[in-house]
């Protein structure tokens, strides 16, 4: 039980009890009794909760000067931000979710969310007109099709797809067995063994022009094989992590830089003069440098050579734009 759920526990046990013993408390929150009494302390320290020992009752109450004096609150909860950014998001697509299956339930699912939203201090609609959430680069794909993937992932069945491909622009139909559904980036995606390419593959949701569901059963792939294939380095495109990106980056734009996590095991550090490096591990460049070219003349390349190379081919292309 955390902390604060317990100091409400303590207070709600003193409003609606004329006293409350200390084994009582002990059994109730399951702690010690060291752990009690730093918590009967903190809300007597921090709230200023008027919580005494009663020698005749033999036990904890609260004390009043009187019987009109003002009852004692505890203050509305406040929300980290992980917690905050988490009701958020899912008000947020809710809001935004298209009618289907779930359609009867998502007021109810709704009103939830706000009510916990709500246990702040501020009302729901305050909170929701002054945090924004902005999706990014958001695009759209097909209600239908989604709910026919979601029914072969769940019921573990093959599904037929007509996948777009925009870099080639041509349509390919494939026999796919659904792995996983994954939100990354405002932008769903769906990780697959391909029985056309017999290996991993990963479809962005919005390139699924149809979707088919068949009664053969899917290919299981273990959660170790994935991870090796998919998410074994930066970025979401698929293919085992074989090249490690060493980047450098201005003592200036470092500021912003070193606080960012491009890869969960990425390493760092600072040279002589002052730049950060920055390494982590890869399979394609395409997104990769997308995010590096974002960085302007504040990034270098440092390796290895086949990235450094595709960055400055990509500049050449862009400066030839404007020559």
């Amino acid at each position: 039980m955390e902390r604060t759920e317990r100091f409400y526990k303590i207070c709600d046990s003193l409003k609606t009890r004329r006293a409350v013993s200390t084994q009582e408390f002990l059994d109730e929150l399951e702690i010690s009794l060291a752990t009690f009494k730093r918590d009967i302390e903190y809300l007597k320290d921090r709230y200023g909760a008027p919580i005494i020992w009663d020698r005749n009752l033999r036990g904890y109450r609260f004390d009043y000067p009187s019987s009109d004096s003002p009852k004692f609150e505890l203050p509305g909860l406040w929300f980290n931000a992980s917690e905050m950014h988490a009701l958020l998001v899912m008000e947020h697509l809710l809001e935004n979710m298209q009618p289907g299956l779930l359609a009867p339930h998502i007021g109810p699912m709704r009103l939830q969310i706000r009510s916990l939203i709500e246990k702040g201090d501020h009302a729901a609609n305050e909170v929701l007109h002054r945090i924004r959430f902005l999706p990014s680069m958001k695009r759209k794909y097909d209600l239908k099709s989604f709910e026919i993937i979601s029914m072969g992932l769940l019921s573990r069945k093959r599904l037929r797809i007509s996948h777009y491909h925009r870099e080639r622009d041509e349509v390919t139909d494939r026999e796919v067995s659904p792995q996983r559904l994954v939100y990354y980036r405002d932008n769903w995606l769906l990780d697959t063994w391909c029985h056309l390419r017999k290996d991993l593959r990963s479809f962005s949701l919005d390139a699924i022009e149809h979707a088919e569901l068949t009664t053969k059963k899917s290919r299981d792939i273990s959660d170790k094989k994935l991870d090796e294939h998919l998410a074994s380095g930066y970025g979401i495109f698929s293919g085992k992590a074989d090249k490690i990106a060493i980047l450098r980056f201005t003592p200036k734009c470092a500021r912003w830089v070193s606080s960012e996590i491009w890869y969960p095991e990425q390493k760092s550090n600072y040279d002589e003069n002052g730049f950060f490096i920055l390494q982590f591990p890869y399979s394609h460049d395409r997104e990769l440098i997308m995010h590096i070219l974002q960085y302007g003349p504040d990034v270098e390349v440092l390796g290895p050579d086949s990235l450094k190379n595709s960055v400055k081919n990509n500049l050449k292309d862009t400066l030839s734009i404007y020559n």
